[in-house]
């Protein structure tokens, strides 16, 4: 069955545009499940059955590889099959139909009360930036909002005398978020002090949140500034902007927040979403009970 390998990779390199990775992986996966289906007595392509592909992709699942392994394979197969049925070698696709798996869900990074620190304090606020920096990484993690609600605040949307903040969510829907002293004082120091630095001559913009240029700080802008500053606070982890409102979450509720406060604070329309980050919580819990308490061990 593998005389039919090769014919197909180059259908793929030439009608397809695949990449030499791509096309690798595809003869890999292929290759593999043939010498399998031919161990249980297929020898031609039209004796394969949907059974052949469902034991294969059984023996990769009790082998213990990732979710995104198989999906890739039955991606692979699909491909494979529909070749063949367009070439006439079938007259069914064993295929058809076969659902992808759901891909496994990651717990969600968290960064240590310390490390959150060190990153807070990286920005050089004796800087325009570095203001409007110290002032972005304090309000994501005193709000838990999203870098796309961040940079969408403008300045009205801030209350720091108050102590809030009104943000909208990508559905649209709007909520009112609580703000801590720190954060506060930092956004109040960014607006008072260096936002008309940065402004030049945009005079009437209404983000709260400027890039050099004086218009509003774009995401992939803000992508950058946090990868910065983690290199700069000595962060091993790859952080990404979500990672500061995973660790408010995951914070909040290790110091004793309940769970449906929490999932009003992160905007989340399903408890079940908030859930994942008690988990984090009873971890840590533990991590601290074990290493402190003079009983557990």
């Amino acid at each position: 069955m593998k005389s039919h390998l090769q014919p197909f990779l180059h259908y793929l390199s030439g009608d397809k545009g695949l990449s030499p990775n791509t096309l690798e992986s595809y003869g890999r996966d292929v290759s593999q499940f043939l010498e399998f289906a031919e161990e249980r007595g297929a020898s031609q392509p039209d004796e394969i059955r949907r059974s052949h592909v469902i034991l294969y992709l059984g023996s990769l699942r009790g082998a213990g590889r990732a979710t995104a392994t198989l999906n890739r394979s039955a991606v692979s197969l699909r491909a494979f099959f529909h070749y063949l049925l367009k070439e006439r070698l079938i007259e069914q696709d064993p295929t058809l139909d076969m659902e992808t798996m759901k891909p496994d869900k990651k717990p969600p990074m968290v960064l240590t009360i310390s490390e959150i620190e060190q990153l807070l304090a990286a920005p050089d606020v004796s800087t325009p930036q570095g203001m409007r920096d110290k002032a972005m990484l304090e309000l994501l993690y005193a709000t838990g909002i999203k870098v796309s609600e961040l940079i969408s605040l403008n300045v009205d949307d801030v209350h720091t005398d108050m102590k809030f903040a009104r943000c909208t969510g990508t559905s649209g829907k709007e909520r009112v978020v609580p703000i801590g002293t720190l954060a506060a004082e930092s956004v109040a120091a960014y607006t008072s002090l260096m936002r008309d630095k940065l402004l030049r001559d945009h005079q009437e913009e209404p983000a709260m949140f400027l890039n050099s240029l004086g218009g509003r700080l774009t995401r992939q802008g803000f992508w950058k500034i946090i990868k910065k500053y983690a290199r700069e606070a000595n962060i091993e982890q790859d952080i990404t902007p979500h990672t500061l409102r995973h660790s408010f979450a995951a914070h909040l509720l290790e110091g004793g927040a309940d769970l449906r406060s929490v999932q009003q604070m992160l905007g989340h329309a399903d408890i079940s979403t908030t859930q994942i980050y008690n988990g984090i919580a009873r971890k840590n819990m533990k991590e601290v009970y074990e290493s402190h308490h003079p009983r557990a061990r």
